[in-house]
């Protein structure tokens, strides 16, 4: 009986968790495993810079695919937060930012859009 109720207490948690984070989120940007790659962007090769510092660390990689400006806005507003990211706002260059800990986001968005958007994600201290 005792076991039973371990292994719904795990299944439990197990849902609990599957629901916080979208099931189609289910792959990370390979410079930070806490930052989800939206569906239908692929990293760009060689694009990757990472740097760890005492201060923390400074990273950047570009995705690229067939998705509008609004889709990206709209899968990282509902994502990111859930993944404990709060949204900050835009920056002066029009690129949205997002801040957790010690850390910011920035999201900047360029190509063409519908058909090859560039996601620019830049991970970086909080001063």
């Amino acid at each position: 009986m005792l076991a039973a109720l371990v292994v719904l207490a795990g299944l439990g948690a197990t849902l609990v968790w599957a629901t916080a984070v979208p099931v189609a989120a289910a792959t990370f940007l390979s410079i930070a495993e806490d930052v989800p790659l939206m569906p239908g962007l692929a990293e760009v090769p060689d694009t990757a810079t990472v740097f760890d510092k005492p201060a923390g660390r400074i990273a950047s990689i570009e995705a690229k695919g067939a998705v509008t400006a609004a889709s990206v806005r709209q899968f990282y507003a509902e994502t990111l937060p859930q993944l404990g990211w709060q949204p900050v706002g835009s920056s002066g260059s029009g690129a949205t930012e997002y801040r957790r800990d010690a850390e910011v986001l920035q999201l900047t968005l360029s190509g063409r859009d519908g058909t090859a958007l560039i996601v620019r994600f830049e991970l970086r201290p909080n001063r």
